[in-house]
């Protein structure tokens, strides 16, 4: 029976240490897609943002190698689903992209900031967490199920992803996988180091590779150590509106629920954010300004959980992981991400600065 349970074990263990790795490199990289929206169209500092775009780069070179090496197959991941909504994932994406900037930090972000002593974290990843629980297997669960059922589309495609579309024009399985992860990722990655000037900056473009990688392995973790022909793992990776959720209710149930992938994340994020801190003595207790910072936080958050849910996830499992598979779905969360925060930061219905 113990033997039975090692490839759990690995995939736990594997999920700590992505998230060790997240949370370290995190920390020092100030990494942050709202951050780094924030401070590109206010104050016209693209270093941050750029550091996003290098590691989304890297994320879609690492995951398209480990694909079409034949170590994972991502048909089965939420990413690759046959059917998607063509109005919540990008309502969800402009949601979350909305509830970011009005919590000033993702979810990652707010784990990170946690570890550090940011108080108003804590607040903004309850406020995550419940919401994101609500509309996944709570009260609007079922409301969800049923918009998404009236709205899903199934595209006429071996996969509902960029090598999919390749493919129903006839390229070939291999040069469907290689053509638009060169492409896109040397795109993407040049405009980051040349065009926003990133190469200026080593250490944030390292950190930002790490980074990077980190979804690849992700899938690795859970699709190669958690293979089992009686008790296979389920195939996920890095990402952090469900986990945060999960992670709640794990505090609360544990003697009745087992931790999985996603939670092992986030107690690993939280540890290597920590471990930077106090070595770097960064730590320290940080409240709130006022009651408007507490009424951001929480609606913050609560956008973020109830987007993400909608999305599938957040500016990392959608704007990094879900990017990474080339999943057509997650191009349109990923949009909707990104037109959320325009609206928040520069839009009609901008956040004031706090």
């Amino acid at each position: 029976m113990e033997d039975g349970l090692d490839h759990v074990r690995q995939v736990l263990w594997g999920g700590f240490v992505i998230g060790l790795l997240f949370g370290a490199v995190g920390q020092r990289l100030e990494f942050c897609l709202s951050g780094g929206l924030t401070e590109w169209w206010r104050e016209k500092n693209p270093r941050r943002a750029a550091a996003f775009l290098l590691a989304v780069a890297v994320a879609i070179a690492g995951t398209q190698a480990v694909v079409f090496a034949g170590l994972v197959d991502l048909g089965d991941s939420i990413y690759l689903r046959r059917g998607f909504s063509w109005l919540l994932v990008p309502l969800g994406g402009v949601l979350f992209g909305y509830g970011m900037i009005l919590a000033r930090g993702c979810g990652s972000r707010a784990l990170v900031l946690l570890a550090d002593g940011n108080l108003r974290s804590l607040v903004v990843l309850l406020s995550l967490g419940i919401s994101a629980s609500v509309a996944l297997t709570g009260l609007l669960a079922t409301r969800r199920l049923a918009w998404t059922e009236a709205t899903t589309v199934a595209p006429d495609l071996p996969s509902p992803s960029l090598p999919g579309l390749l493919e129903s024009w006839g390229a070939g399985a291999g040069a469907a996988i290689v053509l638009p992860a060169a492409i896109l990722g040397l795109a993407l990655a040049g405009h980051a180091l040349f065009r926003m000037g990133l190469r200026r900056h080593p250490w944030q473009a390292a950190g930002a590779v790490v980074i990077g990688l980190l979804p690849a392995a992700g899938w690795w973790v859970t699709g190669r150590l958690g293979a089992d022909d009686f008790d296979p793992v389920r195939l996920e990776s890095l990402t952090f509106v469900a986990p945060v959720g999960d992670s709640i209710q794990y505090l609360m149930l544990s003697t009745g629920l087992q931790a999985g992938f996603g939670v092992t994340v986030v107690g690993g994020v939280l540890l290597g954010s920590l471990v930077v801190s106090a070595g770097t003595r960064s730590f320290e207790l940080r409240g709130f300004k006022g009651p408007a910072e507490i009424l951001y936080s929480v609606g913050g958050g609560a956008l973020m959980g109830l987007g993400g849910a909608l999305a599938l996830g957040c500016s990392i499992g959608q704007g990094l992981t879900g990017v990474a598979t080339l999943a057509l779905p997650s191009f349109l969360a990923a949009a909707g991400i990104v037109v959320g925060a325009w609206v928040a930061l520069i839009g009609p219905l901008r956040v004031r600065e706090q």
